[in-house]
């Protein structure tokens, strides 16, 4: 099996901030990785947030990078613990979609898988990825017992396009060439 050169992936662990450095002296995704990662200019592709974890992509080739965080380019799936009893209307919201200041918040599929306590587990697809989007698209709906907005309490990535997550959380790998031709195959 050939080893792709362009691609890496991380899995991104809570507490780590996706930068090259932190003025206020966090662990960054480059804590993780081989010093050749940072010293040779591998990029993250795309973000998630200091409470975020999952699937993560670097790369040094930055048409790569474009390709795969153009809106609608690519699909993303996250796993998501939704504080709150999520509602049938909420799905059929959060699909609508949301306003915000930061534009239109929209999730492609929203599929309940489960639920714990006062708590509902969600899988959530998008092709676009605006700052903290799920977070705040499901920020902006309302539980409807309490009237309190619904929180993310927990978030991960598991797939970006065709390459799904399979790495220990804090580990990463080169994406096999098979893989990286798969993935970006999906995107011309």
């Amino acid at each position: 099996m050939y080893t792709s050169h362009k691609l890496l992936a991380l899995h991104k662990p809570k507490g780590y901030v996706v930068t090259r450095s932190d003025e206020r002296g966090r662990k960054t995704v480059y804590d993780l990785l081989p010093d050749w990662a940072f010293n040779d200019g591998w990029m993250p592709i795309g973000r998630l947030d200091l409470e975020s974890k999952g699937l993560l992509l670097f790369t040094t080739d930055g048409q790569i990078g474009n390709k795969l965080t153009k809106p609608g380019g690519c699909i993303k799936v996250y796993e998501i613990w939704v504080r709150g009893h999520v509602t049938d209307a909420h799905i059929t919201q959060a699909k609508r979609g949301v306003e915000s200041k930061h534009g239109l918040l929209k999730a492609l599929v929203v599929e309940k898988l489960g639920m714990g306590g006062a708590k509902t587990k969600l899988r959530i697809v998008i092709d676009e990825g605006k700052n903290r989007h799920i977070r705040r698209l499901f920020g902006a709906l309302k539980d409807p017992k309490f009237g309190t907005p619904l929180k993310v309490l927990e978030l991960k990535r598991v797939s970006i396009g065709s390459f799904g997550l399979d790495i220990e959380n804090g580990k990463w790998r080169f994406l096999s060439s098979e893989e990286e031709r798969m993935l970006l195959n999906g995107l011309e």
